[in-house]
């Protein structure tokens, strides 16, 4: 596929998840796809894998963070591989906190689909917003 078909599936890909769209999303990827999210001390960071893993990632997104904006702002493409740069905000639930994340998907299409994602975040912030007081009243 072209540097640019490439680019329009990603740009698909974040439509689908900015409109809630399951069933658009899973057609956008690949059936082994591999999502990686490094980081500990935050309930997403992790490896999923096929589209069962991928579910389980949304299911623990929608418990965990509530999302204010999540907006991809830049597209870098080169063959089969896309970078977005974006920012996302929101609240995580079970802290009340609101973070501000920048972030940075590094992406690989395969055969029109979506077949790796590793996604760069500041994992610090989440933490942080994800942190419970240990001295916070319960």
């Amino acid at each position: 596929m072209s540097t640019e078909k490439n680019v329009e599936t990603v740009k698909d890909f974040f439509t689908a998840i900015s409109r809630s769209d399951r069933e658009g999303l899973l057609a956008l990827v690949a059936e082994d796809i591999e999502w990686i999210i490094p980081g500990e001390d935050w309930p997403l960071a992790g490896t999923y894998r096929g589209h069962a893993g991928l579910a389980n990632l949304l299911k623990t997104e929608s418990e965990t963070i509530e999302m204010s904006l999540s907006e991809p702002r830049e597209f870098v493409a080169q063959g089969n591989r896309v970078l977005v740069v974006g920012v996302a905000k929101g609240t995580i639930k079970a802290t009340n906190r609101m973070f501000e994340d920048r972030w940075i998907f590094a992406i690989t299409v395969r055969d029109g689909k979506l077949s790796s994602i590793r996604e760069y975040i500041d994992t610090q912030a989440m933490a942080r917003a994800a942190q419970v007081d240990a001295f916070a009243p319960a």
